[in-house]
């Protein structure tokens, strides 16, 4: 009998709470059950598409051939249009800019170059699980630092400063974030950027919903509002030109240079040690970004309409609360009741087939329970889901006694 194969403890803690409950889910759909899913950030599945000189200018890159590697850091046409893209956010002072397979290996990458073994990085808490991923691969030590819900979900600046230790490397932020849908305000990232600067601390600014907005406000870049600050704005084709499955990212490396300069090296040796991201996608790039931008126009019109139906109806629900977002298309609801958020999750999925992700995969304040939506889905879906998540809860009480909380207003 052959000994059994056992994996690299790095990956022991390893999850991704995001499509862990779809195993969970394709299960239920087997009985038959209608499913409303409302878990997956992917606009394709719904009635979003790309702009269509993006896909025709990755078409025509196909047709010519270029179909091999790319340079190691990405062709020079797209990384000048990200570089004009830069100057349009105000950030100054760039250094390197380098295309990947997605942002997500663009933050991984620059993690890796960054942090060491025992070291940490402060971490958004709730905040996207391919941090948390990433974290547990490197071996880092976990630093969360909290969002407050009763702020906007804004940063919680005197939690930030309660985590800084010897050993912190970096801060991340998500602004949009995901999965609050929550917008940063120009004062709060004033407030990051002096504690980076005091601790000499490497910005990473994960961006990648820079675009989707509601309600008129504007996004603030938090590389624009200091040039000497070490930072990494990560950005990319995903979501604001609605192709995930591209997988066409970037980073743009700013600050000053002289205390970036091995950082930036470091970097571009793992960039050439895995070759290239995805060629022909990144022909896409420039006229994505300095063409037409009409295709957001229609997708917010669209998100403003499903997130003011999330907001209202799930605030209408007794024992639930819901921040209003103001970007990216999710939302983190509350549940005010002292039972598990993924034990209320997995009981609603097996009896209403409506998918969302509980909030303990995103991280969130101890003793409080959270879901995730996705309002991505027509006005039907989401109303159909929202009834049935209302239904439920009130028939989950009953079911699992608990006192829940008063309802905060």
């Amino acid at each position: 009998m052959s000994k059994k194969i056992i994996p690299a403890h790095r990956t022991a803690n390893i999850t991704y709470a995001v499509r862990d409950i779809v195993v969970l889910a394709n299960e239920v759909a087997k009985s038959g059950k209608e499913m409303l899913y409302l878990n997956i950030g992917d606009p394709n599945i719904y009635d979003f598409e790309p702009p269509k000189h993006l896909v025709e200018a990755t078409y025509k890159a196909m047709l010519e051939n270029k179909n091999g590697y790319a340079p190691s850091s990405g062709i020079q046409e797209a990384r000048d249009a990200i570089e004009r893209e830069a100057g349009r956010k105000g950030i100054t002072n760039v250094h390197d800019i380098f295309i990947t397979t997605g942002a997500s290996e663009a933050i991984e990458i620059c993690l890796t170059a960054l942090v060491n073994e025992s070291e940490n990085v402060l971490l958004p808490t709730p905040g996207y699980p391919l941090y948390t991923a990433i974290e547990s691969k490197l071996e880092l030590i976990g630093n969360p630092y909290f969002l407050n819900e009763d702020n906007g979900w804004l940063p919680d600046i005197d939690d930030i400063k309660s985590k800084i230790n010897d050993k912190t490397k970096a801060i991340i932020l998500i602004n949009p974030n995901n999965p609050t849908g929550s917008l940063y305000t120009e004062e709060n990232l004033r407030q990051i950027i002096e504690l980076a600067l005091e601790n000499d601390l490497v910005i990473f600014a994960d961006e990648i919903y820079d675009k989707l907005l509601f309600d008129g406000k504007k996004h603030v870049s938090i590389g624009s509002l200091n040039k000497d600050v070490s930072c990494i704005t990560f950005g990319g084709l995903s979501k604001n030109y609605m192709v995930p499955g591209f997988r066409i990212g970037w980073g743009i490396v700013s600050g000053r240079k002289e205390a970036l300069s091995d950082y930036i090296e470091a970097i571009n040796k793992i960039l050439r040690a895995r070759l290239s991201a995805n060629h022909p996608e990144q022909f896409g790039i420039k006229p994505s970004l300095e063409e037409t931008q009409e295709h957001l126009v229609i997708a917010t019109e669209k998100l403003i309409k499903r997130r003011d139906m999330t907001v209202e109806m799930l605030n209408a629900i007794d024992g639930i609360s819901c921040v209003k977002p103001e970007g990216a298309f999710y939302a983190f609801p509350r549940l005010h009741m002292q039972q598990s958020d993924a034990h209320f999750v997995a009981e609603l999925i097996k009896e209403t087939g409506v998918v969302v992700v509980p909030g303990s995969g995103f991280g969130q304040v101890p003793g409080t329970q959270h879901f995730r939506v996705v309002f991505l889905p027509n006005e039907q879906i989401l109303e159909k889901a929202y009834k049935a998540i209302g239904d439920f809860y009130q028939k989950y009480l009953d079911k699992y006694p608990v006192k829940a909380e008063a309802k905060i207003q």
